[in-house]
């Protein structure tokens, strides 16, 4: 039986390159992508710009004070929507399964690609060099026996890296990460190991599960010990009872502030709508995924009587499920999602009533469209003032 064998590909600092890429004038600059004001946050950045310890969910006006000079971007992400397309086309090329798990990041089922490619290094190459032929874009490639060691792998040498964990090395591999980068290991979770005196892998690895869940609880504990043998958790999951469209962050410090949760789900949903847009789905339903400091995982969907019309509608679902289900403190991942999806462009339920719902929607897929031909627009998502909602 042949081997399991995963690539995890991620774009590097995804939105900053694509402003980049149209706009070569800003290639060095530290850039910023978000808006400007009291209750913004960072998007996403440069890696010229996380030099000053700038990073995604930053207020931004802590990000202006490490980074003065800094250029301020407003996200397109319309635009962003249309380069993750092209290269997940070329992805879709290469490997015969794969899994978007958002707009800049995918999960490669490469295991018995033996014969299509000489080695997983020169189908990882072939990969790297297309996308940056085709796209103009780099890409960080992990490869590894689980999902969970090629997405460490993937973020162990950015920008544009190439990392390979063997078979039978995931141990050393996660040794080498470090205790501070492994992921799914926030600031919280990394003092209470190091309160405890546990301040490398290997150290955490001569824990027994039970003690470790003692420490941790029982989801904590078992995360831990998985990951310190270098096994997959299972974080993400490839089942689906039906065709949708999701994405997800992960932060490092975990979110506090409602601000700052508030500005990522709006992100979230933009790009899970402009996304149906692209590949022309519609969706019933809307789901949230949340995940705490402690690895307790919520998800909650909610089908509306009225249609999903555009990215307005499924962010004010969002973060009312959000608040329904938030118990406070820490989140270390939060997720967005349509379901119960179905091929189309028109709303099903909708086409008697919601006139101003159908013409966000359709000015959402007029900004699409003129996007990709060449123009630099975006929705201002800051105009809704979400403590309404």
């Amino acid at each position: 039986m042949a081997e399991e064998l995963f690539f995890h590909v991620d774009l590097d600092a995804f939105f900053a390159a694509v402003e980049v890429l149209d706009n070569p004038s800003l290639r060095g600059k530290p850039l910023i992508i978000g808006h400007e004001g009291p209750r913004s946050v960072v998007s996403t950045c440069s890696y010229e710009a996380r030099k000053f310890g700038v990073h995604s969910a930053m207020p931004m006006t802590v990000a202006m004070k490490l980074c003065p000079q800094a250029v301020v971007i407003h996200g397109r992400m319309k635009r962003y929507s249309e380069k993750s397309k092209e290269v997940m086309a070329i992805i879709k090329d290469i490997a015969p399964s794969f899994i978007q798990a958002s707009i800049d990041e995918a999960y490669l089922d490469m295991s018995g690609t033996e014969r299509l490619y000489s080695s997983p290094k020169q189908a990882a190459l072939l990969l790297k060099d297309r996308v940056r032929n085709e796209s103009g874009l780099t890409i960080s490639v992990g490869v590894g026996s689980s999902r969970f060691i090629a997405k460490l792998a993937s973020d162990y040498r950015k920008p544009d890296g190439l990392t390979i964990v063997p078979p039978g090395m995931e141990c050393r591999f996660v040794d080498a990460v470090g205790l501070r980068k492994l992921w799914g290991i926030g600031k919280v979770t990394y003092d209470r190991l190091v309160r405890y005196n546990i301040r490398t892998v290997s150290e955490m690895r001569d824990l027994s599960e039970e003690r470790l869940q003692e420490l941790f609880g029982l989801k904590g504990g078992s995360y831990l010990y998985k990951v310190a043998r270098g096994i997959d958790p299972g974080i993400y999951s490839s089942d689906s009872k039906s065709h949708s469209i999701s994405s997800e962050r992960t932060f490092y410090p975990d979110l506090i502030s409602q601000d700052a949760i508030d500005a990522v789900l709006m992100e979230l949903s933009q790009e899970v709508s402009f996304r149906s847009l692209d590949e022309h789905f519609v969706g019933r339903t809307v789901g949230i995924k949340i995940r705490y400091g402690d690895f307790t995982t919520i998800n909650v969907q909610t089908t509306p009587q009225e249609g999903i019309y555009n990215s307005e509608d499924i962010f004010i679902m969002a973060r009312k499920l959000f608040l329904s289900k938030y118990k406070g403190g820490g989140v270390r991942l939060i997720g967005v999602g349509l379901y119960q999806m179905y091929e189309g462009d028109e709303i099903e339920q909708g086409e008697l009533f919601n006139e101003v719902s159908q013409k966000k929607r359709q000015l959402e897929r007029t900004i699409m469209s003129m996007n990709k031909k060449g123009a630099r627009i975006t929705k201002a998502s800051s105009l809704i003032d979400i403590r309404k909602q």
